[in-house]
């Protein structure tokens, strides 16, 4: 796993220590993450990988699973 994947776990799980972050894909559409995690999550995103997330990135297909905001974070490091 990446260096990456693993310090978004690190968020998600201080959010929701219950949570299965590494199997899970629907955050989003189970209502597992909501309005007020996302905020917390785009903050910590930013704070630890000096990175923006623009709003037009901000949908569910990208907050779906921990996999899928690795990977936008891979891309937004890239640009």
């Amino acid at each position: 796993m990446s260096e990456t994947y693993e310090t978004l776990l690190g968020i998600l799980k201080d959010l929701h220590e219950d949570v299965d972050f590494d199997t899970c894909e629907t955050l989003i559409d189970d209502k597992i993450l909501d309005s007020f995690d996302i905020i917390t999550v785009i903050t910590e995103i930013s704070n630890e990988f000096d990175v923006a997330i623009p709003a037009d990135k901000i949908i569910p297909e990208n907050f779906n699973s921990a996999k899928a905001l690795a990977a936008l974070i891979d891309s937004l490091e890239e640009d």
